[in-house]
């Protein structure tokens, strides 16, 4: 019989405990671990390079930052990547995720037949890819191991288009994102102002980490904060003498920020 590993990544703890529940039901499938947000269902999934992975995309709270980007990341690290089955309350986002390439996508609540489903999916597929071969074997020379090219990550390019023009900006020289009622402003390091024609609610679902959500009206690039004010519900952006407010609606996304500061090489006095 096929045994599929695998690792739930959920906002949720009792959803968590929900899904392992039910994926108990089945000796196909055997739980190696969990994790609550993005940076942490990462490490689990390079460390154990699971067969499965249960992913949640529309979470409860923003600052875990879990949605179908999380796949992109995955092929930055990964030649073969995990069976990605999303696990959601949102039907609206199917679409979307069919072009991610997941391999299922259960809308909860989870039951026994909708995980079935999945499982005899997977064993199809193991089926197709590793046929029974009663043939004789044949021994033959080993073939030359071609040398893989070396694959050199490249930063993010986005590209405004308007009417036939497309401008390029590199992710890493935008310091924020301003809401313009349904257009959105966007200031890069040098001073300049690029309007796109996209809501800012579109940049959120689009970006990851770093740009942050921290008011209706912003989105920040984590790397140009300079200082934050938590009593003036403020932060700073380097070069630029304007001051980006934040609201409590996504005051756990500042202080996510705030943590992130004082991770790796950091003195505070």
């Amino acid at each position: 019989m096929k045994k599929y590993s695998y690792i739930i990544i959920d906002d949720d703890a009792e959803s968590i405990s929900k899904t392992k529940r039910i994926a108990e039901g089945f000796s196909e499938l055997s739980f190696l671990a969990s994790a609550v947000n993005y940076h942490e269902g990462l490490d689990l999934v390079l460390e154990h390079k699971p067969a499965i992975v249960f992913l949640e995309i529309n979470p409860k709270n923003p600052s875990s930052f879990l949605s179908l980007n999380f796949i992109d990341e995955l092929h930055r690290y990964l030649s073969v990547i995990p069976k990605i089955v999303v696990i959601t309350n949102e039907k609206d986002l199917a679409f979307e995720a069919i072009k991610y390439g997941v391999f299922d996508y259960i809308v909860r609540p989870v039951v026994s037949s909708e995980l079935l489903k999945t499982i005899l999916k997977l064993n199809k597929t193991s089926a197709e890819i590793n046929p029974v071969d009663f043939r004789p074997e044949i021994l033959l020379p080993a073939p030359l191991v071609p040398i893989e090219p070396q694959v050199v990550n490249k930063p993010l390019i986005i590209c405004i288009k308007s009417y036939g023009d497309h401008r390029y900006l590199n992710a890493d020289d935008i310091c924020y994102f301003q809401a313009d009622n349904n257009s959105t402003d966007i200031y890069l390091n040098s001073g300049e102002m690029i309007t796109a024609f996209k809501t800012l609610k579109h940049f959120e679902h689009v970006l990851n980490y770093p740009f942050v959500r921290i008011h209706n009206s912003y989105i920040v690039n984590r790397n140009y904060i300079s200082r934050i004010h938590s009593g003036n519900s403020v932060c700073y952006i380097k070069n630029v003498s304007k001051k980006i407010p934040f609201s409590k609606t996504y005051k756990s996304n500042v202080d996510q920020i705030i943590a992130d500061f004082s991770e790796g090489n950091y003195l505070e006095v």
